[in-house]
């Protein structure tokens, strides 16, 4: 009878989650509007195929008044990394391309790369790799080239002024920041290298291959790299926090100036380039969590997601952005006790991106969880942890 007496939670139908948790999303995200930390934010929880929630919370522009839809777009920035990384994959299961290979046998312009290392006298040498960067060290940031792009293009990832061809070409004469394989450097030059990749083995241009073989047949129709004037309307604007108030961030950023919306960009960025909305992201980690397929099409088999989902990192620290985590193929890995302190479960897989996107994939409660913000300087973490937090808290 006591048992019988417990108020019982209703549950969206068909997730077995609760909705009493996940209807503490918005009214997190909302608190966060009002306190402005976040100009909005769109969320999206699913669980077993189906949409459990899906709520947009504050602006999309906040000086234009124009409030956040389900349906806006957004720089999803390094959540473009694990696009990138299915496009290899694909070649991969084609037999075109080889990860345990160098680098240099797609690029010559990596040959002859050499470390770069401090004596302990303080002074700079140079060394030849005791391996050559591999292939799918690219993937998994244990490569040895540096983050961003320096010298000549140290402007590139703000201005996107030189093509993906020149900008590789100029990687490939930086010298390596450690020998491959013994450390983990989160590096963008490494994945916009594995789009160029993708374009020298495939024959295609790179964001032609991502449309074509991705975005397309996905029906991801409001994701690309080149916004169309006629969605500009719905893309959200970057903002950053100034005297504790949230202004618009411009052309400093990542890309530049978002109400330019990369304006004479000549450079795809394979590392950060795409624009995308909740529902279309939805599809794409849809089929990553049905081992490669999606209504009936089979993008990549389930060995290569397998692949892409395995720890490929060294045991050093730090190994990926949370903590706790490593780095499968283009892929971020729960692997370690400090990331379940978000609740994520161990094998966890997703990606962040700089304007503080994330969407996480949880293979063991069959679970998607996305947040889509655009802020610019790091702060939006509390949104963060309100939509993952509380969507593994919903699983019953």
């Amino acid at each position: 009878m006591l048992i019988a007496a417990l108020p019982v939670r209703p549950q969206p139908i068909g997730t077995g989650l609760d909705s009493g948790r996940l209807k503490l999303i918005p009214d997190r995200l909302r608190e966060l509007v009002d306190n402005q930390t976040i100009p909005g934010a769109v969320a999206l929880v699913a669980r077993h195929g189906k949409i459990a929630s899906f709520e947009a919370v504050g602006w999309r522009d906040i000086e234009g008044s124009k409030p956040m839809t389900k349906d806006s777009i957004f720089q999803i920035m390094s959540m473009t990394k694990p696009f990138t990384g299915v496009a290899a994959m694909m070649l991969v299961e084609e037999g075109k391309l080889e990860l345990h290979r160098p680098i240099a046998d797609y690029l010559p312009e990596f040959q002859g790369q050499v470390v770069e290392e401090r004596l302990p006298n303080g002074n700079m040498t140079t060394r030849p790799p005791v391996h050559p960067p591999m292939v799918w060290q690219l993937m998994c940031h244990t490569s040895g080239l540096g983050e961003n792009p320096d010298g000549e293009l140290s402007d590139q990832l703000r201005t996107m002024r030189v093509p993906l061809d020149e900008a590789v070409r100029f990687y490939g004469t930086r010298h390596l920041q450690f020998e491959p394989g013994t450390r983990w450097r989160y590096s963008n030059m490494g994945i916009a290298t594995l789009g160029r990749i993708v374009e020298k083995v495939s024959g295609e241009d790179y964001v032609h291959f991502v449309e074509s073989r991705i975005l397309k047949p996905l029906g991801m129709n409001d994701t690309f790299f080149v916004a169309p004037v006629e969605k500009r309307d719905r893309i959200a604007l970057v903002y950053k926090h100034e005297g504790g108030k949230l202004v618009r961030a411009g052309d400093e950023i990542l890309a530049g100036d978002p109400t330019k919306y990369r304006a004479g960009a000549r450079y795809p960025g394979p590392e950060y380039g795409l624009y995308s909305t909740a529902g279309d992201l939805l599809k794409f980690y849809q089929m990553l969590l049905n081992g490669g397929e999606y209504n009936g099409h089979r993008y990549l088999s389930r060995q290569t997601i397998d692949t892409m989902t395995r720890v490929f990192t060294p045991p050093v620290e730090p190994s990926g952005w949370m903590g706790g985590s490593g780095y499968g193929l283009t892929l971020e890995i729960v692997d370690k006790p400090e990331a379940t302190l978000m609740l994520h479960t161990p094998g966890t897989f997703g990606h962040g991106g700089a304007f503080g996107t994330e969407g996480w994939i949880d293979p063991h409660n069959d679970l998607i969880r996305i947040l889509l913000v655009q802020v610019s300087d790091g702060l939006s973490g509390p949104a963060r942890d309100a939509v993952m937090q509380l969507g593994e808290a919903a699983v019953r």
